[in-house]
C-alpha cells in the first residue's frame, strides 16, 4: 500500500487545502487540488507500470528512451471523481477511460445500500486498471463498482486510488475482492463514525466540487 502524505511534500498542501473547512469555500480551489493530486499520483503509480526500450530521432542524433509497454485503462466513479480523474488522463493522456456512476442510498432506520446506474468502459481484458475514487469509506461502492466492471474483461491488475481512505474500507476490500489489487492512497484516516463517513475526512467531495446534490 502507497500512502503519499507519509513522505513530506507539496502534496501535503494540497491535501490540507482540501480538509480546510475554511478553503473548501472556494469550489475551482477545491477541484483544482484534486487534480493537482491526481497528477502526483498518476506519477507515483507509473513507476509500478512496465516501460520498454525504443530508439527516438532528436535534432541532433538518435537515442534510447523508455515507454510504457501497454496504457492503462482509467475508471472514474462519478461524480466525485471527476476532478481527480482529470489529473490522471493529464499524464496517461494516451490511455482508455471508462465511467461509473456509483453512490449510497441511505434511508432513515435501514442499513446503507451501494446503488449503480450508469456504466461505460471498455474492453479491461489483461490491462493495468486504475479505479479512481478520491473518498474510500466502507468499500461497498468499490466493490460494486468493480463486480460490474468485471463483465468487461478479467484485468492484469486493479490500481485502486484514493485522496482519502478509511481503514475499514481498505479491509473489506481486501476481504473481498480476489483479483491482484494494490492501494495508492494520498492520506489513510482515523475510522469512519456512526454514519460512515471518514474521519477526519473532509465532507462530501462530490458536493464540494459541484454543489449539493437533492
Amino acid at each position: 500500500m502507497f500512502i503519499l502524505n507519509q513522505t513530506t511534500s507539496i502534496a501535503n498542501q494540497f491535501l490540507a487545502d482540501l480538509r480546510n473547512i475554511d478553503r473548501q469555500q472556494d469550489r475551482m480551489r477545491f477541484r483544482r487540488n484534486l487534480e493537482r493530486l491526481g497528477e502526483i499520483m498518476a506519477y507515483e503509480v507509473s513507476k509500478s507500470l512496465t516501460f520498454e526500450s525504443h530508439t527516438i530521432t532528436t535534432p541532433l542524433a538518435q537515442t534510447e528512451v523508455k515507454r510504457l509497454t501497454d496504457n492503462p485503462v482509467v475508471i472514474s466513479v462519478m461524480r466525485a471523481a471527476i476532478p481527480f480523474y482529470q489529473g490522471f488522463i493529464n499524464y496517461f493522456d494516451d490511455a482508455d477511460s471508462g465511467f461509473i456512476g456509483a453512490y449510497r442510498r441511505e434511508a432513515e432506520g435501514q442499513d446503507l445500500e451501494i446503488d449503480l446506474d450508469y456504466l461505460a468502459a471498455p474492453s479491461i481484458e489483461g490491462k493495468e486498471v486504475l479505479i479512481v475514487d478520491p473518498m474510500l469509506a466502507t468499500g461497498g461502492s468499490l466493490l460494486t463498482s468493480i463486480k460490474h466492471l468485471l463483465v468487461n474483461g478479467t484485468p492484469k491488475k486493479l490500481h485502486i486510488i484514493s485522496a482519502i481512505a478509511a481503514p475499514e474500507g481498505i479491509e473489506h476490500v481486501k476481504n473481498n475482492l480476489d483479483l491482484p489489487h494494490e492501494f495508492w492512497l494520498c492520506a489513510l484516516d482515523e475510522r469512519l463514525n456512526e454514519k460512515s463517513y471518514i474521519v477526519p475526512g473532509l465532507g462530501d467531495a462530490g458536493d464540494l466540487a459541484f454543489g449539493q446534490k437533492l
